[in-house]
C-alpha cells in the first residue's frame, strides 16, 4: 500500500521554519560586535629631554677692515687664516695722491706763515703811528684784522696738514687687535671706496657656538643648561652659556640664531670648527611616551582617544612637548594608568564602544 508524500514534504518544512526561527533569535539576542582596539596605559616618567643642536664656531667679535681713504689697492699681504698681530700691516693702497695733498698742505702752511709774519708787522707799524698820532684809528683797525685772519689761516692750514698727513698714513691698513684672517673681501688692483671691507678680522679671545633654534624652543633655551662638544674631540666637553639670542627668524629656515660662549675654550677649539651644543632644561618634565600613531591633530590642536569605565571612546586633548622618530611626550591631559588607544584613531570618534587589547 503506497503512503503519500505530500504529509513527508509538510513535515520537513515545518522542520525547516523552525531551525530558521532559532538561528534568527540567537543572533538578536547576542547584538552587534563591539570593535576591539589596542591600548596602551599612560606611565609619567622623569622624561630626559635634553636636545642637540649642531652650530659652528666663531669668534665673539668678528670685524671688516677697510681704509679710511679711498684709493686703488696695489697689495694684500695676508690671506685667509693668517695669523695677525696688532699694528700688523694687511693691505695698501696707491699713496701717490695722498703724498701730493700733503706737500700741498705743507705750502699752505708756509704762505700762511708768511702772511702772518707780514700781517704781524704791519699792525704793529700801525699801531706805532696811532700811538704817535699819524695814522687814523680806522687804518690800524684794518691791519689788526688782517692779523687776525692772518693768523685763522695759519690754524686751518696747520689743520689741513695734520689732515693730509694722517691720510697719507691711512694708505696702509692695519689690524687694530690680534686675531685671524677668517675671509679676505677685495684684491690687489681694485679701487675702493671710503669704508669698504678688504679683509675680515676674528679677534683672538672669546669664542662662541652659532647654532639655529626652532621657535618651539626659544624659551627653554634661556633658561637651559648648555654644553658644547667639538666633532674633532668628541670626549671632551665644554660648559656654555647663552650670550645672544636673535630676535627675528631668519627669512629663509624660519629659525633663530643663538650664539653661545664656550667657557674655558682652549686652543683645540678652532674657528669654523663642527661643534654640537646640548641644551637640557633646567627642570626635569613629566612626560608619558606614547606612540606617533596615538596622536591626532585635525587643526584644532592634538589629542588622543581614551576609554572611559564604561569602553566608550574620549576625545582628550594634550599637550605634547616634543616628537620624536617614534614617540610623542605628553605633558599635560592625561592620568596615571589611562588606556590610551594607539592604533587606528583616524577612524575612531568619541562615544564608540570598543574592546581594549592591552599591549605589554
Amino acid at each position: 500500500m503506497r503512503t503519500s508524500a505530500r504529509p513527508r514534504l509538510v513535515y520537513a518544512g515545518l522542520i525547516g521554519l523552525m531551525a530558521l526561527g532559532g538561528c534568527h533569535d540567537a543572533t538578536v539576542s547576542q547584538g552587534p560586535s563591539e570593535r576591539p582596539v589596542q591600548v596602551q596605559r599612560a606611565a609619567f616618567t622623569n622624561a630626559d629631554v635634553s636636545r642637540e643642536f649642531v652650530g659652528v664656531v666663531r669668534a665673539r667679535y668678528e670685524t671688516d677692515l677697510g681704509f679710511r681713504v679711498a684709493g686703488k689697492i696695489v697689495a694684500r699681504l695676508v690671506n685667509v687664516g693668517d695669523s695677525v698681530t696688532t699694528g700688523q700691516v694687511v693691505a695698501r693702497l696707491d699713496s701717490q695722491d695722498l703724498k701730493l695733498q700733503a706737500e700741498s698742505a705743507e705750502a699752505e702752511l708756509a704762505a700762511a706763515t708768511s702772511n702772518l709774519t707780514q700781517a704781524s708787522a704791519e699792525a704793529e707799524r700801525y699801531r706805532t703811528l696811532k700811538a704817535r698820532g699819524y695814522a687814523a684809528v680806522a687804518d690800524f683797525d684794518r691791519k689788526q684784522a688782517a692779523k687776525d685772519e692772518a693768523e685763522g689761516r695759519l690754524e686751518r692750514a696747520r689743520r689741513a696738514l695734520d689732515m693730509a698727513r694722517n691720510q697719507l698714513t691711512y694708505a696702509d691698513l692695519r689690524c687694530d687687535a690680534d686675531g685671524v684672517i677668517t675671509a679676505t673681501l677685495a684684491e690687489a688692483g681694485q679701487v675702493v671706496p671710503i669704508g669698504q671691507g678688504v679683509v675680515r678680522l676674528a679677534r683672538r679671545g672669546e669664542k662662541e657656538a652659532v647654532i639655529a633654534l626652532p621657535e618651539t624652543w626659544l624659551d627653554e633655551a634661556r633658561h637651559a643648561g648648555a654644553s658644547v662638544q667639538l666633532w674633532s674631540d668628541p670626549g671632551h666637553r665644554f660648559a656654555a652659556r647663552l650670550r645672544e639670542l636673535s630676535p627675528q627668524a631668519d627669512g629663509a629656515t624660519r629659525t633663530y640664531a643663538a650664539r653661545f660662549t664656550i667657557e674655558a675654550a682652549d686652543d683645540t677649539v678652532v674657528l669654523g670648527m663642527t661643534a654640537t651644543v646640548t641644551l637640557t632644561p633646567a627642570a626635569a618634565a613629566r612626560v608619558t611616551r606614547l606612540p606617533l600613531s596615538a596622536v591626532v591633530n585635525r587643526g584644532g590642536g592634538p589629542f588622543v582617544y581614551a576609554l572611559d569605565a564604561s569602553g566608550a571612546l574620549v576625545q582628550r586633548p594634550v599637550t605634547v612637548m616634543a616628537l620624536t622618530e617614534n614617540a610623542a611626550l605628553v605633558t599635560a591631559g592625561l592620568d596615571e594608568g589611562e588606556q590610551i588607544v594607539t592604533l587606528g584613531v583616524q577612524k575612531l570618534q568619541a562615544g564608540l564602544k570598543v574592546r581594549a587589547v592591552e599591549i605589554r
